[in-house]
């Protein structure tokens, strides 16, 4: 008789026999005894966890020649059959070879006879999820509603790949991986049954290689049972498996746990005498470390899967838990960098040495050494400088008026023996670049400007070419010279029955001239009467120039306020007269802040706020009254009062225009029912400060 291998030999033949899948056995059980069949069943889980196995047990059970139950006979030539793997009204379909639609089609063909000798015909569909969506769709109707003698049972390792109109006409079972203790006890019963001899320390080797899968175990039994000539040993499975010592782990971690460096050393090579993967190394070391901690926190929780539960917990007790994290961590980062070691085995004892040698310092077996001293200034490594002698703190000087002579201070003890003078430093403060010097009694203005000495900087480099400091020297020393006052000339031009007192720098060569000189009858620009551009902020050739020579402290024009009150009478006269006038510019801004006060006959009175008075003279005073008399072509006399406006200017009107043109653009968002349904649904946010009117009008202003 040939040889059957375990996996085969010890598949169930009912769910008595069935290990682990409690929660799956038990509903099928309950609704097998109670006749409460479903057409189509899915069973989903990893390789090995017995999704074709309970398919085979429900083609027995409801085929059962003793009637539909839990419990089949198992002798009957139906339960025979289905043993065998002959049983005709059991349809075993390989979806991984038959995913075209023209198989789905001539199965769902046959489905409309009746089974030949069982109860059901029972349809057992494995790796479903390979079929492909013709194959789905073809199978929807008749997965639905199939006949009643008619049981589909589906199996997938990815039930992610299942279209939910599948999944939704399907009762799911979930089938979960095997632990190792679970393949332990039943690898335990099967060798004992096989009167093989074994190990237990291989057996968990077995049940840790075989990742959840039963079918694995048994197939990795089987293999060990012929590399070991009929024995199941720890050596002989290590070496089959290719996998670490795990009692050598624990050396490496006993060694550390001591302090021995030796001890530690001699651990690692003998773990290199296997040709070890180091990284796994590292990563079986990190598990270790994990359990011990979980041991430490609740050793009720630490499990036997790897069969080492009692050396977990000796360990747990020998080390304090600080210790578990940081080796803990100092494994993760060292795992991180193994691929940067020249090479593994060497980048494996720089980790264990980095955690012997920064090991918690309280402990009492921790290694210490004298370290050497290096070149770093005591000054800067030590965070507690040795202090020779107390210093007393040092107290700011009172600062003396310019030109006083400073007052002398009482000599030290080492001044008075003859000693020169010390140069203390003065603490780092922004306003004293200098070292404070203590004075001698009584210093000669002479020697005063030899006294200060150059800063005093850390280094070369950091020493900036620093143009000399003018000495302080005392007034009585500086001879005395007959002062100069500085010279203005004013000047007043008459235009009309006002004047404007302009004061003019001597030899100014602008449009001011001293009395006697007339330069009015220069004619006005074109450019300044004709000029599109509204700019404030443009630069003009003739401010530049006085305010080079003249006003150098000229600063931006200030911003406009609102009015006290609404124009009327001359004042609204005046905004309708601004925007017909042919000026720009200066003269336009000056224009646009002033409003129409009083008109007698030809004599005109206007009011300028005074807070733009910085870009007013008499040159912008002419070219005003002269576009006023191009507009309504006679000879006015124009006169400009430096007071504020009572009503409201051009300037304040267009900035009034602007801001309601703002407030109406911000109202329409956020009244806008698209921007409403964003900020209810999405959390929007609106930036009132993002927002411009569309049709923005021109200001008035410059």
């Amino acid at each position: 008789m040939s040889y059957q291998v375990l996996a085969r030999k010890w598949r169930p033949r009912s769910f008595r026999e069935m290990i682990g899948q409690t929660h799956v056995l038990k509903a099928l059980i309950n609704a097998l005894d109670n006749q409460r069949l479903h057409h189509a069943y899915l069973f989903t889980g990893t390789r090995g966890v017995g999704k074709t196995t309970i398919a085979r047990i429900i083609a027995k059970c409801v085929n059962c020649e003793t009637g539909i139950t839990s419990t089949p006979c198992g002798v009957c030539s139906v339960c025979t059959e289905i043993d065998e793997g002959r049983f005709v009204d059991l349809i075993e379909i390989d979806a991984a070879s038959r995913t075209k639609v023209e198989d789905t089609r001539e199965l769902l063909d046959n489905v409309q006879y009746a089974p030949s000798r069982g109860r059901f015909k029972v349809y057992l569909i494995d790796e479903v999820h390979m079929l492909s969506t013709h194959s789905f769709n073809a199978l929807l109707k008749t997965l639905e509603e199939p006949p009643p003698y008619v049981k589909f049972i589906l199996a997938t390792t990815d039930p992610q790949k299942l279209p939910a109109t599948i999944l939704s006409r399907c009762l799911q079972f979930s089938l979960k991986n095997m632990t190792p203790e679970r393949v332990v006890e039943h690898l335990t019963n099967v060798l004992t049954v096989e009167n093989v001899p074994f190990e237990d320390d291989a057996l968990w080797l077995l049940g840790r290689a075989a990742d959840g899968s039963m079918r694995d175990a048994m197939s990795l039994t089987d293999q060990a049972i012929a590399f070991g000539e009929g024995k199941v040993q720890a050596a002989d499975v290590r070496a089959m498996l290719g996998t670490l010592d795990h009692g050598q782990v624990y050396g490496v971690l006993q060694a550390l746990l001591e302090g021995d460096a030796r001890g530690l050393l001699e651990a690692i090579r003998h773990l290199a005498e296997q040709g070890p993967d180091w990284n796994g190394v590292l990563a079986e070391m990190l598990n270790v470390l994990h359990r011990v901690a979980v041991a430490q926190a609740l050793p009720e929780a630490v499990d036997n899967g790897q069969g080492d539960r009692d050396r977990v917990l000796a360990v747990a007790q020998a080390l304090p838990a600080e210790d578990v994290q940081f080796y803990y961590q100092m494994g993760l980062i060292g795992r991180r960098d193994l691929p940067l070691a020249p090479d593994p085995r060497s980048g494996f004892e720089m980790v264990m040495l980095r955690m012997l040698a920064f090991r918690p310092a309280d402990a009492e077996d921790a290694p210490r050494q004298t370290l050497k001293t290096v070149g770093i200034s005591q000054a800067t490594a030590d965070s507690t400088p040795t202090v020779a002698a107390p210093v007393a703190p040092i107290e700011p000087e009172p600062v003396a008026a310019p030109g006083a002579v400073p007052a002398p201070v009482a000599p030290t003890a080492n001044e008075a023996e003859g000693a020169p003078a010390k140069a203390v430093q003065a603490p780092d403060l922004p306003w004293n670049p200098l070292p404070v010097v203590e004075p001698e009694p009584a210093p000669e203005p002479a020697a005063l400007a030899q006294a200060i000495p150059e800063p005093i900087l850390d280094t070369v480099a950091e020493q900036p070419e620093l143009t000399p400091m003018p000495t302080p020297v005392p007034a009585s020393a500086v001879p005395d010279a007959p002062e100069v006052e500085p010279q203005v000339l004013e000047t007043v031009v008459e235009l009309g029955p006002g004047a404007l007192a302009d004061p003019v720098p001597p030899g100014h060569p602008g449009d001011f001239a001293p009395a006697g000189m007339d330069r009015d009858d220069e004619p006005p620009l074109d450019e300044d009467y004709y000029e599109p551009d509204l700019d404030v902020g443009a630069a003009y050739s003739y401010l530049d120039e006085l305010a080079s020579e003249a006003t150098p402290a000229l600063v931006a024009e200030p911003e406009v306020l609102p009015a006290a009150a609404p124009a009327t009478g001359l004042a609204l006269q005046w905004l309708e007269l601004f925007p017909k006038l042919p000026i720009s510019g200066m003269t336009g801004s000056i224009a646009a802040n002033c409003t129409l006060m009083a008109v007698d006959g030809d004599q005109w009175l206007l009011h300028l706020d005074p807070a733009h008075s910085a870009l007013f003279n008499a040159t912008q005073q002419r070219r005003l009254n002269d576009a006023l008399n191009q507009y309504h072509g006679r000879t006015l006399s124009l006169r400009i009062e430096l007071i504020r406006p009572e009503q409201e200017t051009p300037a304040q009107a267009a900035a009034r225009l602007r801001a309601e043109r703002q407030k109406d653009a911000e109202a329409s968002i956020h009244a806008d029912p698209f921007v409403l349904q964003m900020m209810q649904q999405f959390g929007a946010v609106i930036r009132d400060d993002t927002i411009e009117p569309v049709d923005t009008m021109a200001s008035p202003t410059p």
